[in-house]
């Protein structure tokens, strides 16, 4: 239902002029919704890629931790791997897409294999060496992963945020202005015709009185 306004002629142009306001604004809106979904499903296609690389290597990766721990004992494997080999080095930045801050997350430690291994290779067994640089190398694309997965999760939000400013201009600030619009300008159109009835009685009286003053 439309808000009752002051019908009139300055109501009504302060009126038109939000209502254009807010259809170019709409239109706006809805242009950087359709692009960021575009950017969305971008992200999410390069997610979905990286993720299956991920898993499938991260499965990889177990299964011959679980062969080195078979073949060592565990607690052998846990010693061994006791102390870290290296810090994981990266830089963190931020780079914007469609008004939105996204993270960037970039892997600058050693490329070096020799220094991914914490331990000697006296003691153990080939798998838990293929394990531990596998695992190492693979730091790199769980990290391009968390920065995809971020990145998804703040465009969805922004979509979603802009879904609900689009929906509010075109299903109530828009209808309601137009009706407002409508009501007004029928107020004003009616006192029009109130004015002219009147104005047409007033000439009437006029030309009968100064008939009868003849």
């Amino acid at each position: 239902m439309a808000v009752r306004v002051n019908p009139t002629r300055m109501e009504l142009t302060r009126l038109k002029k939000r209502l254009v306001t807010a259809v170019r604004g709409h239109k706006l809106l809805k242009d950087k919704r359709d692009e960021m979904v575009r950017q969305f499903m971008i992200h999410i296609r390069k997610n979905h890629t990286l993720r299956l690389e991920v898993e499938k290597a991260v499965s990889t990766v177990s299964s011959k931790f679980s062969i080195a721990k078979a073949q060592m004992g565990a607690l052998r494997v846990s010693e061994a791997l006791l102390y870290p080999a290296r810090a994981a080095v990266y830089e963190i930045g931020e780079h914007n897409v469609m008004s939105v801050d996204v993270p960037t997350i970039r892997y600058t430690g050693q490329e070096n294999k020799a220094t991914n291994i914490p331990y000697a290779f006296t003691f153990t067994s080939s798998s838990l060496d293929n394990a531990v640089v596998e695992l190492s190398d693979l730091l790199p694309k769980l990290l391009e992963l968390a920065e995809c997965e971020k990145t998804c999760n703040l465009l969805a939000d922004e979509i979603e945020k802009t879904r609900r400013r689009v929906n509010a201009l075109e299903y109530v600030m828009i209808p309601e202005m137009q009706e407002n619009i409508k009501f007004i300008t029928m107020k004003l159109e009616e006192n029009d015709r109130a004015s002219t009835v009147r104005l047409m009685k007033a000439k009437d009286m006029i030309a009968k009185a100064a008939n009868k003053a003849n």
